[in-house]
């Protein structure tokens, strides 16, 4: 389906270590990327392609690598 204006769409590598952000931002698509040398990106306990709402002190928590728990 078509990218939803002013969301993001958040992707990661197997390990966790790299995290692309696709935003939709009415107009067009930005990317953003980030790696982490230390440490990894700490995901809620979601599967492969699945869906997740996150509000924003989690997906700042998330990108910045710190260990959060995600409610559900």
């Amino acid at each position: 389906g078509a990218a939803k204006p002013h969301c993001a769409y958040l992707f990661a590598n197997r390990r966790a270590t790299r995290v692309k952000v696709l935003v939709h931002d009415g107009i067009g698509v930005w990317l953003a990327a980030r790696r982490l040398n230390q440490g990894k990106f700490h995901w809620p306990g979601v599967r492969q392609g699945s869906e997740l709402q996150l509000d924003t002190e989690q997906l700042q928590a998330l990108l910045l690598g710190l260990p959060r728990r995600f409610s559900r």
